[in-house]
Order: C-alpha cells, then structure tokens, then sequence
C-alpha cells in the first residue's frame, strides 16, 4: 500500500501540473489518464480528503430490497443491493456509490429512487467488492485501490444481468458520478440516461461520440477539485461530439448533497435531486 500511495502521490503531482498547464492556456486540454483514475489521484491528496467529514453511524432498517450476487464478463462475482420494480420491466436504474462504497447511506437513497422514479428496477452497484469505508483515510485507500478494468466488469456484469432488452439510467455522486458516466459508456445502445453529482467526467471527444444516452451533469461552484474549468471544458466536448448534455452548477461546494458534509447544502441538494428524478423519468419513459 505504501508504494501504491507513493505512485498515486507522483500521478497526482503530474495531473495537477497538467492542470495549472490547462489554467495558462486559451482552452482546456484534458489529460490522457483515464477520468476515473484522474479521480483517483485527487483522492490521495490530504486537502481532498479533508473537504470530506466521516459519515455518522447509520443502519437502514426495513430494507425493501436485497443483496444481490451475479457473475462478470473477468471470470467473477459481484454483489449489488437490489429493489425489484413492483410490476415486470426492462427499465433499470444503477446507482453507484460515493468514495464511502456501498453502505446504508447509499441503498437508503436508492430505495428513495425506487419511490419516486416509478416502475423501475433500482440496482445499486458495488465497485469495492464489500469494501465500505467508515473514516476518510480508508475512503482514500479504496480509491486508489480500485482497479478500472475490475470496475468496469463490475457494470459489464450488472448489464448483463439486466438482460438484452434493458433501458438502463445510472445516476452517482463524486467517485460514482465519474463512473455513472463510465456506466452509460459501457450500456452502449441500453443507455437512456446518465446524472452525475461532481465527478470527473469524460473529456476524450473520441469516447464521447461512442455516448448514446443524454447527460445531466450537476457541479458546484465552490468546487476545488472538480473546477468549473473542468465542467466548461466538459460541456464543450460534449457540444463538440454532438451529444445532449444539460448542465447545472450550483453555488456550493463538492459533495454539497451529502447530508454528512458539514457544508450540506439542503436547498441545493433538493433542488438538484428533483432535476435527477425527472430527468430519469423523462428518459426511462
């Protein structure tokens, strides 16, 4: 672990000189490192983790859903947390965590999706394989450990297990936004809907143009990391690759919609969870 947070520390180091690079420039240029190991290397930076308080203790009683177990494309199994539509359909909605994993927090907010986005299969995926994170130094670890083409198996199996008639949304906040993204990349023509809460998004036009689903991406303004540089150069790329991307900013900092963030900005936070919710809507429909 040692000599992985000191490769992280030297990746972070790079990717930060390349955006002091992007700061001096006319236009943004991203990096060639991937968006979800971008991420990555932020998460290993002190400053970062600070802007994130531990989560208060929290235990969801009366699940209305289940753990779940299905195979992926590596040879492997995942688990997820999953609440069945109450009638039979195709529409599914994944939901994929914070930096915390998936912990109660989480399913909790994916059976608020399954109430109020309608008849519609919520999946909430589990990119740690079990891992769940209580204190910021672990969060920190975990990130850094997670491995993309495990990750991305990980969605590959949960398409899969959706079936081939599938319309699938997915919907994440910070680790997770930049991976709901990645998730809708990876779903191809299953893809109805992308929201993704301050993560880092995609800004290769190339992957871009492979986008068959409409983004809805909300950003903070206060946000140190995730820059309203980076999410103006974001919005341009996906105007550049012909995609439909509607884009809301905040005045608020990173991770504003989680309660357990001293600067929780409530108001915010409802606003921007009403926008996802109909925006899931509209596109499932």
């Amino acid at each position: 672990m040692k000599k992985l947070s000191l490769l992280m520390a030297l990746c972070l180091l790079l990717f930060q000189a390349a955006l002091a690079q992007e700061k001096m420039s006319c236009c943004v240029k991203p990096t060639s490192v991937e968006p979800t190991t971008q991420f990555a290397m932020l998460a290993s930076n002190k400053s970062f983790a600070e802007k994130h308080e531990n989560p208060l203790p929290f235990t969801l009683q009366n699940k209305a859903g289940k753990k779940i177990t299905y195979k992926t494309p590596d040879g492997k199994t995942a688990t997820a947390y999953e609440i069945k539509a109450a009638k039979q359909t195709d529409d599914y909605l994944f939901v994929i965590h914070e930096w915390w994993g998936l912990n109660d927090y989480i399913m909790q907010e994916a059976e608020r999706l399954s109430r109020e986005v309608g008849n519609v299969n919520v999946i909430a995926l589990d990119l740690y394989d079990g891992k769940v994170a209580k204190e910021r130094e672990q969060a920190m670890q975990y990130v850094q450990a997670v491995d993309n083409e495990r990750a991305k198996s990980i969605i590959k199996g949960a398409i899969t297990y959706a079936g081939p008639e599938a319309d699938i949304a997915t919907i994440g906040w910070c680790f997770g936004g930049g991976w709901s993204l990645q998730a809708a990349l990876l779903a191809g023509d299953k893809a109805e809907a992308a929201v993704m809460y301050y993560g880092m998004p995609e800004r290769d036009v190339a992957r871009l143009k492979q986008l068959e689903a409409p983004v809805l991406g909300i950003f903070a303004e206060q946000d140190e990391s995730i820059t309203p540089e980076i999410v103006r150069d974001f919005e341009a790329k996906m105007n550049e690759a012909g995609k439909d991307v509607t884009i809301k900013m905040y005045d608020a900092v990173h991770a504003f919609a989680n309660p357990s963030n001293p600067k929780y900005d409530k108001a915010a936070a409802e606003d921007a969870h009403k926008l996802a919710v109909a925006f899931i809507r509209e596109h499932l429909d």
